[in-house]
């Protein structure tokens, strides 16, 4: 890549913000779901007995919906950022291209 072209890039206000959001957006997320898995693993390592304590009649315990809860966070994070990529990032790097290669 020619240097002028990075140093284009790299001056775009539009790039500024696209990285500024991408990055704090992404932090974000990595941060919720740091919270949650680890706030399961903790909950497994500390709280063995309210993961184990049975609801209803039949055999199923907190534990498995609590799990389940995990798996299904992810994906819908993992939803939100690629609904957010998709979109208002998508539109930025597009806004970024067209300036820089005038």
């Amino acid at each position: 890549m020619e240097t002028s072209l990075v140093e284009k890039i790299s001056a775009n206000p539009n790039y500024q913000k696209l990285k500024a959001t991408r990055s704090s957006f992404g932090w974000t997320l990595t941060i919720l779901m740091l919270i949650v898995y680890y706030g399961f693993i903790l909950l497994i390592a500390f709280d063995k007995e309210l993961l184990a304590t049975r609801f209803g009649d039949g055999v199923m315990t907190w534990g498995i919906p609590i799990g389940f809860g995990v798996i299904v966070f992810t994906i819908l994070i993992t939803g939100v950022y690629v609904r957010r990529a998709n979109g208002e990032f998508d539109e930025l790097s597009e806004k970024i291209k067209q300036e820089v290669l005038k």
